[in-house]
């Protein structure tokens, strides 16, 4: 069946061999095939002349402004209209093989010509009947042409069905993204997700009123967030303001790298806020919604105000991933019992620098639908015999718990009296590795008892000798820790 077939194909998304194998099988499976390859073009690692296919449409006067700038070949003749099957744009990955097919033509490079080319494609693009689903407005360099933007302002479709727009650092043309957010404003209202990434706008009046104004003309915006390098704090100024008028439709914030003050209060207002991520922040205090999902990372917390957010989320908290800039803050207990009495609920737990304690033992006990836990850089077990500690901390794992994650961890000092007294069906472990016989007995003789285990996480500089792996991997499998790492 044709549905059926769409469905099982749109998983091989990116799997541009498989497509294209696929493509060659039949008629049938080809005119499946092509539009899912031809979505996303330009984000791929391929060869640029795929571009050529586009151009197989140009009418003369068109072919003959390529051949002034030295670029005289054939197009090819193609069975499809490629462009209309576009769906997801980055104006970044756009330039750059715009750049590469150039030199490609072995035309000497020059701006005038990229140019040229560049905003020839985007009329193409923009003229074929696409409807973008995703864009992106990234390191622009060059400059859009006026009849582009009267192009894209009168072709309502190119844009009528954007759901994510991403946009930043600061381009070479400001004006490219003012005016591009004012068409937006008019022509995609229906937007969900939408990022700004290390726009230093301080002086730039007219590009942040672009952004409020696009903010504001949102129907249903979902997913918000505000980047910026973790070494430079990024002002606000309005922005976080505008979000008011989404109080009823945001779900999900981020923030990175932002200056809190009193604007950050308008998240208050935000009914339906679910899902709140806060990384290398200033100092933070804000009362949020009810959240299902909570990230506080790199920020200097008020550990009443951390109190309040816990207690107000309660049982409808499934996620929390939490380290503080202060260390001390783990020494007041408060955040560990609030944990304990009022959100028994946890799925996902993620702490860092944080102290084995008997307090964080209970609190782990207590969650007993705890299913994925990471423990990072435990530094300091506080037991005169911390082998009776970790033995405790053991089987105190929840019957529920499916990962655990305990690299960069004093931990790993006694992996083997962990192992040998772990109860929980784990299916993933990180460890950053497993270097003696003796850590290796322990993991087998698990492996052997609990029947669970799939993957054992490390670090790649620090994967076993040939011996100890090759007697491992009868039981499980070595993976580099980055393919199995679960984020909160």
């Amino acid at each position: 069946m044709p549905e059926l077939l769409e469905n099982f194909l749109n998983h091989l998304n990116n799997e541009i061999d498989s497509l294209y194998s696929c493509a060659l099988v039949s008629r049938h499976l080809c005119k499946i095939s092509i539009p899912i390859l031809w979505q996303d073009p330009f984000s791929f690692d391929q060869n640029p002349l795929f571009i050529s296919q586009y151009f197989s449409s140009l009418d003369e006067n068109e072919k003959l402004g390529l051949k002034e700038y030295g670029i005289n070949i054939e197009f090819p003749n193609t069975l499809f209209n490629y462009a209309r099957f576009l769906k997801f744009l980055d104006l970044n990955s756009f330039e750059q093989e715009v750049e590469n097919w150039i030199n490609l033509q072995l035309v000497t490079y020059n701006t005038n010509s990229v140019t040229f080319v560049f905003n020839l494609l985007f009329k193409l693009l923009a003229e074929s009947g696409a409807t973008l689903h995703e864009l992106g407005l990234h390191y622009s360099n060059y400059e859009i042409n006026p009849e582009i933007f009267y192009l894209l302002e009168q072709n309502e479709q190119f844009f009528s069905r954007l759901q994510g727009l991403s946009f930043g650092p600061m381009p070479t043309y400001i004006s490219t993204y003012i005016t591009l957010l004012k068409i937006l404003a008019k022509n995609a209202t229906n937007i969900s997700s939408l990022k700004i990434e290390e726009i230093y706008y301080n002086n730039e009046a007219q590009l942040r009123h672009a952004i409020i104004t696009f903010i504001k003309s949102q129907e249903q915006l979902k997913q918000f967030g505000l980047f910026s390098e973790e070494a430079k704090i990024m002002e606000a100024h309005g922005i976080i303001s505008a979000l008011k008028s989404q109080k009823l439709s945001l779900q999900e914030v981020t923030l990175e790298s932002c200056n809190f003050d009193e604007e950050f209060e308008t998240l208050i207002d935000c009914e339906n806020l679910e899902i709140l991520r806060i990384r290398y922040c200033n100092y933070v205090k804000i009362l949020a919604a009810n959240l299902n999902t909570l990230e506080i990372i790199g920020c200097s917390i008020d550990t009443s105000n951390m109190v309040q957010i816990l207690q107000k989320s309660g049982s409808l908290l499934q996620r929390l991933k939490f380290e503080s800039t202060d260390n001390e803050v783990w020494k007041e207990l408060s955040i560990l019992e609030t944990l304990k009495s009022f959100c028994p609920n946890i799925t996902h737990l993620e702490l860092r620098r944080v102290e084995l304690s008997t307090h964080l033992l209970e609190l782990i006990g207590n969650l007993q639908n705890l299913q994925f836990l990471t423990l990072l850089h435990v530094n300091n077990i506080p037991e005169e015999d911390p082998e009776i500690r970790v033995m405790h901390f053991a089987k105190i794992l929840p019957s529920t718990l499916q990962y655990l994650d305990i690299r960069y961890s004093c931990l790993y000092t006694y992996i083997e009296t962990f192992l040998n007294n772990c109860y929980a069906p784990l299916k993933n472990l990180l460890i950053h590795r497993i270097d003696t016989e003796k850590k290796a007995k322990a993991l087998i003789n698990f492996c052997i008892r609990k029947r669970t285990l799939n993957y054992v996480g490390v670090e790649p500089k620090f994967s076993p000798d040939g011996n100890i792996e090759k007697e491992v991997e009868e039981y499980v499998t070595f993976v580099n820790h980055e393919c199995i790492r679960v984020d909160c």
